[in-house]
């Protein structure tokens, strides 16, 4: 699910990377941090934030669109410890005001079955109704996927209406799919068609895809076979 926000501001540059907050585990993707300047001050984008790190930080109250804040915490650090999991937060103070996570699709999802090692899924863009329109979910994005850090990846997106905040955020259906369009866009995702039975059920869901340029074609097939198990191969 991501939380659009329709209205940005200009970014710095990225950050030195605090040792203190790498991960002692290999990180799926190198950590960088990056400051995001807002008319409400200063918002540190950064990450992958090891458990340790996400452990000692505040969730913003308005982190409840899955879980109540304190037990989507436990969620991210559980995400954090996996081999090729990923927690990128946006933190005013030692506050989290938005996250993204990345980890492996789940083993009962159609996703899971190809055995691909390099097929990611975003799990979640969340950022607090308190902090929304102010550029947070791009620049999470961007972080995430900046200089190639996931490259050697496909990262899907599986999309339904049902996860949308259409209330908070006074949008219809249509116009949150267009927004999430536009945010994913902006770091290589499009929509890619399949016959996935929830994506299917309804014409506003969507699954939003990015091959990674060092991708082997032979996981690009797999993927694609994924996509259509019952199409034969060409």
């Amino acid at each position: 699910m991501v939380t659009p926000e329709l209205a940005g501001t200009p970014q710095s540059p990225y950050r030195a990377p605090d040792k203190a907050n790498a991960s002692p585990v290999a990180p799926l993707f190198p950590y960088r941090r990056r400051l995001l300047a807002t008319c409400r001050g200063e918002i540190s984008v950064e990450g992958p934030l090891p458990p340790e790190r996400l452990a000692a930080l505040q969730m913003d109250p308005g982190l409840k669109s899955f879980r109540p804040p304190e037990r989507q915490k436990e969620a991210l650090k559980e995400i954090a410890s996996l081999p090729r999991g990923a927690v990128v937060a946006a933190l005013v103070q030692e506050t989290i005001v938005g996250y993204v996570t990345f980890h492996p699709p789940d083993e009962f999802e159609r996703w899971a079955r190809g055995g691909l090692q390099n097929l990611l899924e975003l799990g979640a863009i969340e950022i607090s109704p308190h902090w929304r329109r102010l550029g947070i979910a791009s620049a999470l994005l961007e972080t995430a996927f900046a200089d190639g850090a996931l490259d050697d990846y496909i990262v899907i997106s599986p999309e339904y209406y049902w996860h949308w905040d259409l209330e908070g955020t006074g949008l219809s259906i249509w116009q949150y799919r267009k927004v999430l369009q536009s945010i994913m866009g902006r770091v290589g995702l499009e929509p890619r068609p399949t016959d996935d039975p929830e994506i299917s059920s309804h014409p506003a869901n969507m699954l939003m895809v990015r091959l990674g340029p060092r991708v082997p074609r032979e996981d690009v097939i797999r993927f694609e076979q994924l996509r259509y198990p019952e199409r034969p191969i060409l």
